[in-house]
């Protein structure tokens, strides 16, 4: 861990006020954010935020489907957590797996008619709520610097 040397010793590099002002907040917002929306998911449509966010993913593409590592990347899911959430995902009729083309060891995720019909059934009221939470309370200049922000913080996070 970084810090100042003194002595040979690395003392921790406290948050100053400012970045406490800021910290705070943001960890705050990271926790109950997500909680929010899994509520709202699991009264309109019995099913977790990030259950959601793997049917957008796949319905977002032109043949609704991805690798499984190509989904866990792109939702920030472990491969295990994808592999349980799949399965539950199939087990609705939502979600099928199938091996990918010409690599024996690769996965395909693809979103079924029942899974995309899911979505369109639950987006409008996702959507709102996410407007009502989160864009309804910015300017649009503060909905350039959100992105601009959480993509650079992004950045810095693992794979």
């Amino acid at each position: 861990m970084a810090g100042a040397e003194d002595g040979g010793e690395l003392r921790p590099r406290w948050l100053s006020s400012e970045e406490m002002a800021a910290w705070l907040p943001l960890i705050t917002l990271v926790t109950r954010l997500p909680q929010a929306l899994d509520r709202q998911l699991r009264e309109d449509a019995g099913i977790s935020h990030v259950y959601y966010q793997l049917l957008a993913m796949l319905s977002a593409e032109p043949d609704r489907q991805l690798r499984m590592g190509e989904l866990a990347r792109a939702t920030g899911v472990s491969l295990s957590r994808l592999s349980h959430a799949v399965a539950a995902l199939e087990a609705r009729g939502w979600v099928t797996r199938c091996a990918a083309s010409g690599d024996g060891r690769g996965q395909l995720a693809q979103l079924t008619d029942a899974g995309r019909q899911l979505l369109e059934r639950t987006a409008p009221d996702h959507v709102a709520e996410v407007r009502r939470l989160v864009f309804d309370a910015l300017t649009t200049d503060e909905i350039d610097q959100l992105g601009h922000l959480a993509r650079k913080l992004l950045g810095n996070l693992p794979i």
